[in-house]
């Protein structure tokens, strides 16, 4: 699979403060990849410098094939981005808002209209397409903005905190979006401030505090860095249970429930069964706990999740 965004030693101060420092960044074609981190881990900063917005101080960077440093135009033709805040005209329709970004990207008069049109469809926008922005709601404006982005069909967008101040369903109608873009073969690059989102989106989440990755894999593998995960077995009754016990070196609880420290990886638990099997101990039922992205935020920076989230 080709990388669609590779960044080695990417280095950003603003006077003494340092921002980036090294940072090593990878994402494959067609997949989500999230930054996760608390306030000023250098998230935005980070987006800012991959769509050209900021100059880097050092490092490489390649975006869709092309180097950030020695043709920045040809990475802002591949690329869209969407910020914290809406970019719309408030003087122009929905409808006119992409016609502008048509005749902005060069596209004729026919075909921007017919790209205007598929894109109103597909973010659910027909019906308010002749009103302005002004009487959208929030994740109507957040919709539009990305349709604006999508009119020059880039390779690559970068989402910064999307769904930040959405109600839960814009947010849910903000992600179907991710989702479909994905499908149709895009890269996408999110920052969020909400854990939840991260792991219902991206097939790989990096944690960046302090302007480094201290972290990166999928939400499960993120998950099983963290210790306190278990599985939990049940049993028939409580003699079962005390043999369970007796097999597998736990204490026998009350009741009829054991629970038997681990990740809950396939493997693990393959050999979990098998020790149970071999000793004629039958398990009733299993669930596997594993901390979550939360726990994760919270082992990784030292901070809780809950400072990202906004009031």
């Amino acid at each position: 699979m080709t990388d669609a965004i590779s960044v080695r030693g990417l280095r950003k101060s603003f006077g003494p403060k340092v921002v980036l420092d090294g940072l090593d960044l990878t994402v494959p074609e067609g997949t989500v990849h999230a930054l996760l981190g608390p306030n000023g881990a250098g998230k935005t900063t980070t987006v800012d410098v991959l769509s050209t917005l900021t100059p880097a101080d050092g490092g490489e960077v390649r975006v869709a094939g092309h180097d950030l440093a020695r043709e920045p135009r040809a990475v802002r033709a591949a690329i869209a981005l969407t910020g914290q805040f809406s970019a719309v005209d408030a003087l122009l329709t929905g409808a006119e808002n992409l016609r502008l970004m048509a005749d902005l990207h060069h596209l004729g008069r026919q075909e921007g209209r017919r790209r205007a049109a598929e894109l109103l469809e597909r973010f659910d926008l027909v019906d308010a397409a002749g009103q302005v922005p002004s009487t959208y709601s929030g994740g109507m404006r957040r919709r539009l903005d990305l349709a604006m982005g999508l009119m020059g069909r880039p390779r690559v967008v970068f989402l910064d905190e999307p769904t930040t101040g959405l109600d839960p369903r814009s947010r849910r109608a903000m992600w179907d979006a991710v989702r479909g873009l994905v499908a149709d073969g895009v890269t996408i690059l999110l920052t969020t401030q909400y854990l939840e989102e991260a792991d219902q989106l991206a097939d790989r989440i990096g944690v960046l505090d302090s302007g480094r990755l201290v972290a990166e894999g999928t939400a499960d593998e993120l998950k099983r860095l963290v210790p306190g995960g278990h599985v939990r077995l049940q049993f028939g009754d409580a003699a079962t249970v005390r043999a369970a016990a007796r097999v597998l070196g736990v204490p026998a609880a009350d009741g009829l429930v054991l629970e038997v420290p681990g990740d809950g990886g396939v493997a693990e638990l393959r050999a979990l069964l098998a020790r149970l099997d071999d000793a004629r101990v039958d398990v009733a039922a299993l669930t596997v706990h594993t901390p979550d992205l939360d726990d994760v935020f919270l082992a990784l920076t030292g901070r809780p999740a809950a400072e990202e989230v906004p009031a």
